[in-house]
């Protein structure tokens, strides 16, 4: 009893983790942190890359990466950061893919890398700007998706990102179903509008 009394407790929040494992450096401490938003991390992985593999190996990259970057910026909103770090890492990989692509197979036996100047004449500019379009649009829902109330924000991210089902995403932030239905309606069509201009 006399030792609970100076033992810390916890962390709960994702700001307490976040405080928490920039002073101590606890690999721990990150890995319980990002394992509250490991499927969110996912499903944005997943919504850029189109492949369960790519986006298992994004995930795993981007803890990696939070090791370091996590005790170099002073970090608010976690979740609103990573989801940031998130997009910005797959869009890298879908740069560099375009860039670089893997190795072209001919006759089935030999296979070659392309190189920059094989590569500028097989792409074509058509896949190049509807590449550019998307992240283009992407960009932009992002931007609009912040101009949302918060509990929009929330529903519209665990619904389509996550893919929960309006009971789960009721059952995660506490709103009754009706609210759920009305806060995604309402955003759906502000994002619109937003997204319109």
């Amino acid at each position: 009893m006399f030792l609970k009394r100076f033992r810390k407790s916890k962390p709960t929040t994702d700001a307490e983790y976040v405080s928490a494992y920039r002073a101590t450096g606890d690999l721990a401490i990150l890995g319980e942190l990002y394992e509250r938003h490991m499927e969110l991390v996912y499903a944005v992985c997943y919504n850029y890359l189109r492949d369960e593999d790519e986006a298992k190996d994004a995930v795993m990259h981007l803890f990696e990466q939070l090791v370091t970057d996590l005790r170099k910026h002073d970090v608010q909103q976690f979740q609103a950061w990573l989801h940031s770090v998130a997009r910005n890492h797959c869009l890298m990989l879908l740069r560099k893919n375009q860039a670089h692509p893997k190795a072209v197979q001919l006759n089935g036996t030999a296979e070659y890398e392309a190189d920059e100047h094989q590569l500028t004449s097989l792409r074509s500019d058509e896949s190049e700007n509807s590449m550019l379009d998307r992240e283009e649009d992407l960009n932009h829902m992002e931007a609009c998706l912040q101009t949302l109330p918060t509990e929009q924000q929330t529903c519209l991210k665990l619904f389509y990102l996550e893919q929960k089902s309006y009971l789960e995403v009721a059952e995660l932030t506490g709103y009754e179903l009706k609210q759920v239905k009305s806060y995604l309606q309402n955003g759906r069509r502000m994002l619109k509008i937003c997204m319109s201009k």
